[in-house]
């Protein structure tokens, strides 16, 4: 006959053990016999039996104190015990019903109600560990639902981010392209048009040696020696002007930079770089807060495969995050130092890995917010200015599509560093 069940037997009494043996044994459940309450617990916790039938009345630890065990041990506190106690043993019965206990077989043992006490506890454990099974089972579903849905949402989030913050950039970078190729073409023939004009004037010098009064007064009122010296320190500073244009709009062509549907070739200093330009209005001194300065360590980096759009979102989220926390020192008059914002990189010891360090001196972040600070929809910030998603987008960026590593390292009041890791070959 198979196993139907393991039942566990602890009873310092031979002629009940075997009676109990022969009842349940012919019925093709495997029998375990313990004869006090001690080795009782040791067995039920390494053969984890279905059922255990527990007599009250024991030398060593009794009935009471053994069930009590059983209970308080995670690995025993499932397993029904039913009590064997004597018929008229009223007291006993309750007791071990509030310890615990299902039910209750009486002495001297009658095989039928035996075998329906133990057939109905063992239907009703079978029972519930399948319900338990279907629970568990539903809510790894769930839970796995969940996670499935807060990450399709932060996907959502950030590609509409990006498709909006990528158009918005892509155009205002169009619309300074266009002016600014008339311009650029425009002054260089200026330039060359005033050098010519100047060669007239001196040719017209040479030829003319005594130009008239009403001339000289001319030359002298627009003081053309002045003119000559400085129109090429005008034409320079405008070149300068130009070129930091071009910068800007090469910039925010890098920093909204689509992603395409597989990893590309991107230098990792022209995504921190456009980020920080794009920023480079926060950074300056106001009247409410000091100027932020940005202290570059960059080390000699080969070009990374990557999604260069998404880890210029991460770079904004974080860079704009230590803004706001010096901001933040800034009115609260925690930190009397320069503010700065430290941009670290080197090559890992492996070679096959970039590290890419931002280090604020704000006000830092406490434990208890610093393990929560990647969790969806968590933030710090006042009702209206902060969403709770751009870290966790970050995380999710670096972790899942990178297949890198981002963590935080902070200390209240002193500041805090980013450290974001990322294969150079995805």
């Amino acid at each position: 006959m198979s196993n139907i069940g393991t039942i566990l037997i602890i009873d310092d009494n031979p002629t009940n053990l075997e009676v109990l043996y022969a009842t349940l044994a012919s019925t093709g459940y495997e029998i375990i016999l313990e004869m006090n309450g001690e080795d009782g617990i040791k067995q039920a916790a390494q053969q984890q039996p279905d059922l255990i039938l527990l007599d009250i009345m024991m030398p060593g630890i009794d009935g009471f104190e053994t069930c009590c065990k059983l209970q308080s041990n995670l690995t025993t506190l499932s397993i029904p015990i039913i009590f064997m106690t004597a018929l008229s043993d009223t007291e006993h019965k309750i007791k071990g019903l509030s310890l615990g206990a299902v039910d209750y077989i009486t002495k001297p043992f009658q095989q039928e109600e035996v075998l329906a006490r133990v057939n109905v506890h063992l239907k009703l454990k079978r029972a519930t560990d399948e319900l338990e099974q279907q629970v568990q089972e539903r809510t790894n579903s769930l839970v796995q639902t969940l996670h499935s849905l807060k990450q399709m949402q932060l996907q959502l989030v950030q590609n509409e981010k990006m498709s909006a913050l990528g158009q918005l950039v892509a155009g205002i970078a169009h619309e300074i392209n266009n002016p600014m190729g008339c311009i650029n073409g425009n002054f260089a023939l200026m330039e060359a048009n005033f050098k010519e004009l100047f060669q007239i004037i001196d040719s017209y010098e040479k030829e003319v040696s005594q130009p008239s009064i009403g001339l000289q007064q001319k030359i002298e009122a627009i003081d053309l020696n002045y003119l000559r010296s400085d129109f090429p320190k005008m034409f320079e500073s405008t070149h300068t002007a130009i070129d930091r244009i071009k910068d800007i709009s090469d910039s925010l062509r890098i920093f909204s930079r689509a992603d395409t549907t597989h990893p590309i070739l991107f230098n990792i200093h022209e995504g921190i770089d456009s980020t920080i330009l794009i920023l480079k209005h926060r950074l300056k001194a106001s009247d409410t807060y000091p100027e932020i300065e940005v202290i570059k360590e960059y080390a000699d980096l080969p070009l990374i495969k990557c999604y260069p759009g998404q880890l210029n979102q991460v770079f904004m989220n974080i860079i704009a995050n230590a803004i706001d926390a010096l901001e933040e020192a800034s009115l609260n008059q925690s930190n009397h130092n320069q503010h700065q914002i430290r941009l670290k990189t080197a090559l890992a010891e492996n070679e096959q890995s970039i590290l890419i360090y931002i280090q604020d001196n704000g006000i830092g972040i406490n434990d208890k917010i610093k393990n929560q600070i990647f969790e969806h929809l968590f933030t710090t910030k006042e009702v209206g200015k902060g969403t709770g998603l751009g870290l966790a987008i970050a995380h999710q960026i670096i972790i899942e599509k990178h297949h890198g590593s981002i963590e935080v390292n902070s200390e209240t009041g002193k500041g805090t560093e980013f450290l974001i890791t990322l294969p150079i070959h995805q």
